[in-house]
């Protein structure tokens, strides 16, 4: 006779209340440095897995899929309707490689690079000059104009500006449904999509010319695994998953905002090079800063797939039709990766460079494989724009308050409540001066 299974009782109430502490709390049910950890979640026996054995086991494709595991009220507002998010397999490798061949190129990072030294460059012009606003606000309007320059899209700097705060809307309220924040996130997925169809429409007609190799370009003439055009739409909606990430950042850089507050020994040592370098993106010191800012604040906690087996780790199981869930956050910290994991740390990045994808427990844009895995292939550009920001924030001439800096950790995506509030420090002299 098989022994009855336990009762558990259903985590979801529990995961939008506890947010960025839920697996945390999973974990304490477990055996010390257990890879796995069995719950319940909308309804449904899952598995919680972490570490680099859980991303073995949450990135194999024969044993747990993608498809439609993300809540439709995720998918739809943040991914968009059919994007490569939602897809698995052939389908998925052969719309993925549009995106490495357009982000992951190290040509198309250095592309980036003189977008992301003026706007930065800029910015930190004006805070010396006594603008006074929040890091994040000033990461979403100096990330957005750069991207979309580099990506090919058309209009002023003032219009970018404008889209890009429509997309980093729609970021800051994807996680939370019952808000009316969410509601006017639908409306600007709504717009945006409409004005990403429109401008793939006029690149189709001629009406447009964005240049070969940027996103617009490969975009509008990316071609499905039959060879026919994607719907308008949908080209449409992968436009803007070529470009909304970076926009994403500007929370990463809210968060950088508060470590170099809190480190001011650090905004000097930062500071120092980007002074002998001559330049914001790409120094050592900033990258390491960066790396640690990632790891420490993920995007999401938690990425959820299906099992389309029966799935087994570290002596707990689910069945197929179960979830398994990817703890990304406890992953990122986990003690049997990370040496002193709850310690804010650069050092630990120092002389890891491009190596970074090789730590298995590092997956702040995913695990497993760019080319193969779900990955993002737009990692190198954000580790680009978020040092940029590191270095710019680290300026002498510029202050950073310490009010405002407290992090809500139940709401998903979070970052510091005043975004990093940043003016013109008294006495402050340009490096580059």
């Amino acid at each position: 006779m098989t022994a009855p299974r336990p009762l558990r009782l259903d985590d979801s109430l529990s995961l939008l209340l506890r947010g960025y502490g839920f697996g945390a709390h999973v974990w304490r049910r477990a055996r010390a440095g257990a890879r796995a950890v069995p719950f319940r979640l909308l309804g449904r026996d899952a598995l919680l897995v972490r570490g680099a054995e859980g991303v073995d086991t949450f990135y194999d494709e024969s044993r747990v899929h993608r498809h439609g595991a993300m809540p439709a009220f995720i998918q739809e507002s943040l991914f968009g309707h059919g994007s490569v998010h939602s897809l698995d397999g052939p389908t998925h490798r052969h719309r993925k490689a549009t995106f490495v061949e357009v982000l992951y190129d190290d040509a198309e990072v250095e592309r980036l690079v003189p977008h992301l030294e003026r706007e930065w460059a800029a910015a930190v012009e004006g805070w010396r000059a006594g603008a006074s606003a929040s890091a994040y606000d000033a990461a979403v309007d100096a990330l957005g104009r750069a991207v979309m320059r580099w990506a090919g899209i058309p209009g002023t700097p003032a219009a970018h500006a404008r889209w890009a705060r429509r997309q980093a809307q729609i970021v800051d309220s994807f996680g939370r449904p019952h808000s009316p924040g969410y509601l006017l996130a639908l409306a600007n997925r709504r717009w945006s999509d409409r004005h990403a169809e429109r401008l793939i429409d006029a690149v189709r007609r001629g009406r447009l010319h964005p240049e070969p190799g940027t996103a617009m370009y490969a975009w509008a003439w990316h071609r499905d695994r039959v060879g026919r055009l994607l719907p308008s739409k949908t080209a449409g909606v992968e436009l803007q998953n070529s470009f909304r990430p970076m926009i994403a950042v500007s929370r990463f850089v809210a968060f950088a905002a508060k470590e170099l507050h809190d480190r001011p020994a650090w905004r000097d040592r930062i500071a120092a090079e980007t002074a002998e370098r001559g330049r914001l993106v790409g120094g050592e010191l900033a990258t390491m800063f960066a790396q640690e800012i990632r790891r420490t604040a993920p995007f999401v906690p938690l990425l959820p797939g299906w099992a389309v087996v029966d799935v087994e780790l570290d002596g707990q199981r689910v069945g197929a039709g179960g979830r398994v869930v990817l703890d990304i956050l406890g992953t990122d910290t986990d003690p049997a990766s990370w040496e002193d994991p709850d310690r804010f740390d650069p050092e630990r990045f120092r002389g890891v460079g491009p190596a970074y994808e090789e730590l298995q427990a590092f997956i702040p844009h995913g695990g497993a494989t760019v080319a193969d895995g779900h990955r993002c292939p737009g990692e190198k550009l954000a580790i680009a724009g978020l040092s940029a920001a590191v270095a710019a924030l680290s300026d002498p001439g510029v202050r950073i308050a310490g009010r405002g800096l407290g992090v809500d950790r139940r709401r998903m995506p979070t970052r510091p409540r005043s975004g990093g509030r940043v003016g013109p420090a008294a006495g402050g002299r340009c490096p580059f001066h």
